[in-house]
């Protein structure tokens, strides 16, 4: 008896660990390949509501994440970090996939108004990565990014 319950307390210890998940499909979604080669997966902001709400709120980015805004024609598009949680590497982007500027470990905002940020440069994208990323993967004013599967995205 006392080996019986010896093996269901086994048996439920055993059986209570969680069990990895191995995805079954690649990941298809967009990416942008930063000039290391490194490929970062992309959330896409491409009309009003998902621009101004951008990554509020969010108390981490995971590593190899980051939001992608894209805008229906090139500008000089300052940006700010209203309810952002966590630092952000700001990288503002042409029509050519080129870097026109970087701004690195943009703090979260913690006052009222905050301050905006602008490129003082024509970009028709901005990256937002992990603060720190953008360095650690060599993107500077003037880097060429590739962007993959971003061609049906409707541009608001």
């Amino acid at each position: 008896m006392r080996n019986s319950a010896a093996l269901v307390v086994a048996l439920l210890i055993t059986c209570s660990k969680p069990v990895p998940v191995t995805p079954t499909q690649p990941y298809t979604g967009p990416v942008i390949t930063l000039p290391d080669g490194y490929a970062v997966r992309i959330e896409i902001a491409a009309d009003d509501q998902t621009r101004a709400q951008g990554l509020m709120y969010r108390d981490r980015l995971p590593a190899g994440t980051a939001m992608l805004f894209l805008f229906p024609r090139s500008g000089d598009y300052p940006f700010w970090m209203k309810n952002t949680l966590v630092p952000l590497d700001m990288i503002w982007i042409d029509d050519q996939k080129r870097v026109v500027h970087v701004e690195s470990n943009v703090p979260p905002c913690k006052a009222d108004p905050c301050p905006s940020y602008p490129p003082h440069a024509q970009a028709k994208y901005v990256l937002e990565l992990g603060g720190g990323e953008a360095g650690k993967h060599r993107v500077a004013n003037g880097s060429t990014l590739k962007f993959e599967r971003l061609d049906n995205i409707v541009v608001r």
